[in-house]
Order: structure tokens, then C-alpha cells, then sequence
């Protein structure tokens, strides 16, 4: 018997569109209570700055008075980013390092082959007409960290604005109980991050939006969090600029049976261990391959070091159809 068991779906069977459309149907960002506890602490945030910041970190975060005696004292100084980065070892200092190179490298082809520049001309009658194109003042990202820890998104998101020239960077990043993650500075340390506070949730992004007396005001916020994160985001939206609303982390695998299974079973997880919300989905025609792919999902989800959150992703809200 399988320790996992996937929902199977055919899509031969009469009730299929009914039953994909009930799959589907979720938003967690449209939860009520979600918006309006965020509301409120977008409200304090403005109205209060640090203090509403402190109060909501030290209740959500679980910090005592002592962990989180000002904003000031969330700031992480660029001494201990580099620490960080100093103390890991030295494969994992490598493998960061490269992402790092191959992301930058990425976005240097993007700037300048996608026509991302100024330009100007005169046309018939004199007038001077084009487009300039210059980068943001300051831009803040957020990184979570409330179940899992995530230097890929310092990278994705700090990198790209290096690239494209943007002043400064400001991180922000929520460490429950106040363990920070040494990779998730480290990489703050390679991206070259500016500055960063150890907050997180809707305070955070408030906090980045209206700024405080410690935390500036940015010009655009992104990165992905959890539905007050997002909730938030959706909400400052016109005071600064946004990336996009993301919800709960979402793959579709398309295989056509002649894939590695391990692999595709390595696909699912690799979303299904973000969250429990989180949504992993296999497409294939080959009803025996998709039995091996629930045979090397059993096979490996007792090495997970997330499995009891790829359990509950892949059994609530997974597929194989």
C-alpha cells in the first residue's frame, strides 16, 4: 500500500471537468479573515511605523523583548552577511556562488538583448521624442522564511536588480524563534543585498511601502510569501509598484511516459515542499508510468527533509491525471 497515495484523475470519465474544476478551485488569498487582519496591520504599520513593525514581528515571530528591542537591532549589518557566507562550507559556498553567476549571467543577456535601453530622435517638425530608461531608486525584496528557508529567491530577486542598476536593495526576511538561516544571508552577501531586517509578513511589506523611521520607503516590492504577504502586496499596490501576486506554489508536470520516473517524482516535491497549499500536478497518458511515479514517490519521501509538508501538499491538493 502506498504511504502517499496521489489523487488519480481520467480524464475519460464523465465527472472529469467537475472534478479538475474542484481541484483547482482554491485561493487562500481571497480568504476574508486573511484580508482583513491584513488591513489592519497595513493601518498600524502606517500610522505607527517601528512600534507597529516591533509589536507584529515579536508576536508573529515568536521574539522576545530582548531579541527585538528596536527595528535597529533587526537590521542584519553587511559584517554579518559576509560571516555568513564565510562559514559555509565550502561546497555549499560553491554552489551558491555559481547560481549566482548563472542568474546574473542571465539577466546581462536579457538587459541587452531585449532592447532594454534609451533612446531619442527628432522627427519632421523638430520635436524631440524617445524613451529613457533608468532604474529604480530603491527596490525592496522579500525572501520567506516562515517554514522553509529559500536563498534561490534572494537570488532571483536581488540579482536581476543589481543588473539592471537599481540603487539599492533593501531584504526583508522573517525569522521565527530567531534562527536565521546562514544560507539566506550568504546569498544576501553574494547578490550584494544593501540592507536587511529580519522581519517578514504584511508588516514587512507595509513597512517597505509607507517606510518607517528605521526602514526607507522602496519604489517596488517583490518576491513571493504566504497569503498576507500577498494579501499586503495586493494592497499597497499604487503607493509602489509590485511584481505580481503570487499565491501557493503550483507545478504542472507534462511527461510522456518516457521520462525518469525519479525524476518526475523529484519535480512534484520540489514544489510540494513549499507548503501544504501548495499544488503538484502530473499530465501523462501512460497509466503504468504513472504507477512508477507514485512507486518512486513512496520510495523517496521517507529521505525528505520536508516530507510531512509533501505529504499534505501531494495528498490535498496533488494529481495525476
Amino acid at each position: 500500500m502506498s504511504a502517499c497515495p496521489v489523487r488519480r484523475l481520467n480524464s475519460q470519465s464523465a465527472d472529469f471537468q467537475q472534478a479538475l474544476k474542484k481541484l483547482l478551485a482554491f485561493s487562500a488569498e481571497d480568504d476574508a479573515a486573511i484580508e482583513a487582519a491584513t488591513a489592519k496591520i497595513l493601518v498600524e504599520v502606517q500610522k505607527r511605523g517601528d512600534a507597529a513593525v516591533l509589536e507584529y514581528t515579536q508576536k508573529f515571530d515568536r521574539l522576545s523583548p530582548d531579541q527585538a528591542k528596536s527595528i535597529k537591532a533587526l537590521e542584519l549589518s553587511k559584517n554579518e552577511l559576509l560571516a555568513a557566507l564565510n562559514s559555509l562550507p565550502g561546497d555549499q559556498r560553491a554552489a551558491l556562488e555559481a547560481a549566482a553567476d548563472r542568474v546574473k549571467s542571465y539577466h546581462e543577456r536579457q538587459k541587452q538583448e531585449s532592447g532594454c535601453h534609451s533612446w531619442d530622435y527628432a522627427d519632421a517638425d523638430g520635436t524631440r521624442l524617445g524613451q529613457k530608461v533608468t532604474p529604480l531608486d530603491r527596490v525592496g525584496i522579500y525572501v520567506p522564511g516562515g517554514k522553509a528557508a529559500y536563498p534561490s529567491s534572494v537570488l532571483m530577486n536581488a540579482m536581476p536588480a543589481k543588473v539592471a542598476g537599481v540603487g539599492e536593495i533593501i531584504m526583508v526576511v522573517p525569522t521565527p524563534d530567531g534562527v536565521r538561516n546562514p544560507l539566506v544571508l550568504a546569498a544576501a552577501a553574494v547578490a550584494g543585498v544593501d540592507r536587511a531586517f529580519t522581519i517578514g509578513g504584511a508588516q514587512a511589506v507595509a513597512a517597505l511601502a509607507y517606510g518607517t523611521e528605521t526602514i526607507p520607503a522602496v519604489d517596488k516590492i517583490v518576491g513571493p510569501g504566504n497569503a498576507y504577504v500577498a494579501a499586503a502586496k495586493r494592497r499597497v499596490f499604487g503607493t509602489v509598484g509590485i511584481d505580481m501576486i503570487a499565491g501557493p506554489s503550483e507545478i504542472l508536470v507534462l511527461c510522456d511516459g518516457k521520462a525518469s520516473p525519479d525524476w518526475v517524482a523529484m519535480d512534484l516535491f520540489s514544489q510540494a515542499e513549499h507548503d501544504e497549499l501548495a499544488q503538484s500536478i502530473l499530465l501523462c497518458p501512460d497509466e503504468s508510468f504513472i504507477n512508477q511515479v507514485q512507486a518512486s514517490i513512496d520510495k523517496f519521501l521517507p529521505e525528505m527533509p520536508r516530507q510531512a509538508v509533501i505529504r499534505k501538499s501531494l495528498q490535498d491538493r496533488g494529481a495525476m491525471i
